[in-house]
């Protein structure tokens, strides 16, 4: 019984807690709601070493992709 309380309560917590990202997007040049442009972005930085780390919706509703390198980042924003 004891168990199923404590995974009650971590699901309210992860259910109440919100993430906030900071909206400082570097590049807005590309139309990241295409799909192609997003797979072309993907391999290309991949290609040079740098790793899909996240992406997310951000408040303004667009698509955003975090890409992380040798403790450097590059943050694309759809347009």
């Amino acid at each position: 019984m004891k168990k199923l309380q404590l995974l009650l309560i971590a699901m309210v917590l992860m259910v109440s807690v919100q993430v906030n990202a900071t909206d400082n997007p570097i590049n807005t040049q590309f139309n990241l709601n295409n799909p192609d442009v997003r797979k072309c972005l993907i391999e290309a930085s991949k290609s040079e070493g740098w790793k899909l780390e996240a992406y997310y919706i951000n408040s303004n509703e667009k698509l955003v992709l975090v890409f992380g390198k040798d403790g450097e980042t590059k943050v694309y924003a759809a347009k």
